[in-house]
């Protein structure tokens, strides 16, 4: 009886940990670049973004270039500052490196022979 009692005890605290584990894990994936992620992924993980604001959230990318912040989502039509706040923790913004201008070549000083 004893040995079930512990075995029982076991398998809990195993459940337990395992469940805590798989937690941290979906919390770890809840997060989402809006700088590179497509369109369903914005809607499946951020909160009050449907398909369509996604879409938006998308489209205002690739015309305007990547976001500097996530307060930057707010400039999407449909996307209001509430919204980025309730998000403000899923969202990650990074991965794309912003447009740099080429190097000015240096100006040739003459050879003197």
């Amino acid at each position: 009886m004893k040995s079930f009692a512990l075995a029982s005890k076991s398998l809990i605290v195993s459940l337990l940990m395992a469940a805590s584990l798989l937690a941290a894990s979906a919390h770890a994936a809840d997060k989402v670049n809006i700088n590179t992620a497509d369109a369903a992924t914005i809607d499946r993980v951020l909160l009050n973004i449907g398909a369509s604001k996604a879409e938006a959230i998308v489209a205002y990318r690739k015309a305007n270039g990547p976001f500097r912040s996530p307060d930057q989502l707010a400039l999407v039509k449909g996307v209001g500052l509430k919204t980025v706040e309730k998000n403000r923790d899923r969202i990650v913004v990074g991965g794309v490196a912003p447009a740099t201008k080429p190097a000015a070549a240096a100006p040739r000083t003459p050879v003197r022979r």
